[in-house]
């Protein structure tokens, strides 16, 4: 399995869980002391049960979403270059995920994100 691949299969499963809105689901994408910034420099959240249950206040309703990304980079960290529509809306998204050396959880994850939108 290539690193794209690992970061890819990492971004799918962030996907499903994004979905489901299944906390437990959501937990396992992260390393117990994992970080996850919604924003570069909003405060963030830090542990995997912080990160569920911010991901959970946050949350986008199953439907109402659609995603499309690229993985645009994997050393040392995977960079995801994404697109979200919305109903009213899309956004644009990178991605920085550090995963942890098995691949399949990450020790960091920051968003940025910026709409689409004109007006």
């Amino acid at each position: 399995m290539t690193n794209s691949d690992v970061v890819r299969a990492w971004v799918e499963r962030y996907i499903a869980a994004s979905r489901s809105n299944d906390e437990a689901e959501i937990a396992a994408l992260f390393t117990p002391d994992a970080v996850y910034l919604t924003g570069p420099f909003d405060t963030p959240r830090h542990g995997r049960d912080a990160i569920a249950s911010g991901w959970l206040e946050d949350r986008d309703e199953p439907g109402d979403w659609s995603f499309t990304y690229e993985v645009v980079a994997t050393d040392p960290i995977g960079v995801v270059e994404g697109r979200t529509t919305y109903s009213d809306g899309t956004y644009a998204n990178i991605w920085l995920i550090d995963l942890d050396e098995t691949g399949s959880v990450a020790r960091a994850f920051t968003e940025y994100y910026m709409s689409g939108n004109s007006g």
